[in-house]
């Protein structure tokens, strides 16, 4: 999540949460625009070499991808400019068609360096990616001129807007793709509609595409890791409500994949089943690290617990079955015996069960990754609002221990630690709020329902829907949570689904249509 104000209910309203959505938004759009991004295929790479976001390093991480998707539908939600629903699509679309194996697994990287040409053996950085100006003149054609300026793309080579982009001249003669301005100022510049200037750039960029998939591809890391595919698999679940309110006429870059964001949903529970299916004994309730050619023999370490149970909450609250909502509830329980300090309070990295491992450590920093810790500490403050009255005081109580052991970390050094922070304001709103939707789940009117209560931004809601028709949803309720159930039981209308929107399970009026409890949700009315 991109931040968080002390009042929810005035999110995006005031002029510090507006100005901290310029920084961000301002960030996204450079990113995005800059050469860490990959134009022609989608998904960005690791890092930039240069402070302009230029010349990256070439790799591509799977983690990356997932909290990147992440963060651009978080200013969707908010914003409601397709810039960045777009930029979402971009990279599902460049995972659906480059890293995801034939039985649903998301595999977990892409080399940086890769052969020249197909006679040669020798590897160089980013040659899969970079252009020269007479490729682009040939394979482009008639549009070359408006495409290189738009592309910043030179005769000599465009590594030149800092000293860092090329220290050791691998790219002389060699273009990285760079939006230098945006398409609306471009077109203006051209003398066109915005529509047609889009239009010419990405049926130029899909002949690069084309042509460069007969170069040599970078190597694939086919392992797949439970961490990296819970940070991937939440960014689909979630994409597939959210994407569903890009305003009407959007245009997206030619969509290799598809468009459809009820597709999003489906890869996310393919991933979870193979992840089940391979890595994931149900006797001892365990998970493996990750998978190649077969499980590998390393446990699954703490990250591997907490993203996934985060991947499944998502799933589940943006539409997936109750049985996602039941393993991670399990999950959570196997992750609390192995590696929570139940003295010291928060989680340890490793299970502790390796005597060759002599030192058990509690991360503490969100870096390229967030820490195993912080992901716990918002996974728990979830469950404790999905399960406020019964089992709940458990996880909050979990959750205040392990923000005290790391109270020094976050009052000296909040930016080492921003994931955490958020749970700690998260955990700190008085009162939680509830959506619960009552209905037969696989319907038109539910799906519509589902789109609309995540159509706004709320990290502080949490949604639970259910069917009272549905025996096995209605008795994991009346076991985790009898006041769900009784809802439910309460509020069975015909070919209705009812929404109830509540504060610790106090709920107000119950509402049968989509723009109604959009409008109450959006006014902040509870």
């Amino acid at each position: 999540m991109i931040y968080q104000s002390k009042k929810l209910e005035e999110l995006g309203k005031t002029s510090e949460a507006e100005e901290h959505l310029k920084m961000v938004s301002f960030s996204l759009q450079c990113m995005a625009r800059g050469g860490v991004h990959d134009h022609v295929g989608g998904g960005f790479h690791r890092y930039s070499v240069d402070e302009c976001w230029h010349v990256p390093h070439f790799e591509k991480m799977l983690y990356d991808q997932g909290q990147l998707a992440n963060v651009y539908l978080d200013v969707f939600s908010i914003t409601k400019d397709a810039f960045y629903s777009c930029v979402a699509r971009d990279i599902f679309d460049y995972l659906r068609r480059d890293m995801i194996g034939p039985n649903g697994e998301i595999f977990s990287a892409e080399d940086a360096d890769s052969a020249e040409s197909q006679n040669s053996t020798k590897k160089k950085e980013g040659a899969f990616y970079v252009w020269s100006n007479t490729e682009v003149d040939d394979i482009v054609g008639d549009h070359a001129a408006q495409f290189k300026e738009h592309y910043y793309v030179k005769k000599s080579g465009n590594c030149d807007l800092s000293q860092m982009s090329d220290p050791h001249g691998e790219f002389e003669g060699k273009n990285v793709l760079i939006e230098r301005n945006s398409a609306d100022v471009m077109a203006s510049k051209f003398g066109m509609p915005l529509e047609n200037y889009q239009e010419i750039l990405g049926v130029s960029r899909k002949k690069l595409f084309d042509a460069r998939l007969k170069r040599p591809r970078p190597h694939l890391d086919d392992k797949v890791i439970v961490s990296w595919n819970g940070l991937a698999i939440s960014s689909f679940a979630r994409a597939s409500k959210i994407l569903k309110n890009e305003p009407d006429g959007t245009k997206f870059n030619f969509p290799v994949v598809g468009t459809n964001p009820e597709d999003y949903m489906e890869v996310a529970k393919k991933a979870l089943s193979f992840i089940k299916e391979n890595l994931y004994d149900s006797q001892s309730r365990r998970l493996q690290h990750s998978f190649r050619n077969g499980p590998s023999k390393a446990p699954g370490f703490l990250d591997d617990y907490a993203f996934l149970i985060s991947g499944l909450l998502d799933v589940y609250e943006y539409g997936g079955e109750i049985s996602w909502l039941s393993w991670a509830v399990e999950l959570q329980e196997t992750q609390d015996e192995v590696f929570l300090d139940k003295t010291g309070g928060g989680y340890f990295n490793t299970t502790g069960e390796d005597v060759s491992v002599l030192l058990r450590v509690k991360e503490d920093h969100d870096g390229a990754e967030p820490s195993g810790n912080s992901v716990s500490a918002m996974n728990l403050v979830r469950l404790a609002s999905m399960f406020m009255g019964t089992r709940s005081d458990r996880y909050k109580q979990n959750a205040e221990h392990l923000l005290a052991v790391f109270e020094k970390r976050l009052k000296e050094a909040p930016v080492a630690v921003p994931l955490m922070c958020c749970a700690a304001d998260m955990l700190a709103v008085p009162s939680k709020k509830q959506v619960v939707l009552v209905g037969k789940k696989a319907s038109p009117e539910m799906e519509r329902m589902l789109v609309a209560v995540h159509a706004s931004y709320d990290p502080n809601k949490t949604v639970i829907h259910i069917d009272p028709n549905e025996d096995e949803e209605i008795g994991f309720w009346e076991e985790k949570n009898p006041n769900v159930a009784a809802m439910a039981k309460s509020n069975k209308v015909a070919e209705k689904v009812v929404a109830l929107v509540c504060r610790d399970f106090a709920c107000k009026a119950p509402v049968t249509d989509p723009q109604s409890l959009q409008a109450l949700l959006v006014k902040g009315k509870v």
